[in-house]
């Protein structure tokens, strides 16, 4: 039997804001990169590096 009285509903908790994605990187395809050589060099931070594609179709990437 109901006498009128009633309970509150619990009031809903505020929704947490949804995780940011974080950003994509550039993507640069290794045809950009090369410009139909097999290998290039390439200055960062005061350093040379090599990057040099295989017969087998792997990249190297050396200092």
């Amino acid at each position: 039997m109901n006498h009128g009285c009633s309970t509150p509903a619990p009031a809903a908790a505020p929704a947490a804001p949804a995780p940011r994605a974080a950003p994509r990187p550039t993507q640069l395809s290794s045809v950009e990169l090369l410009r139909g050589e097999r290998l290039v060099e390439i200055a960062h931070n005061g350093e040379i590096y090599r990057l040099q594609a295989t017969r087998q179709g792997k990249l190297i990437l050396t200092k």
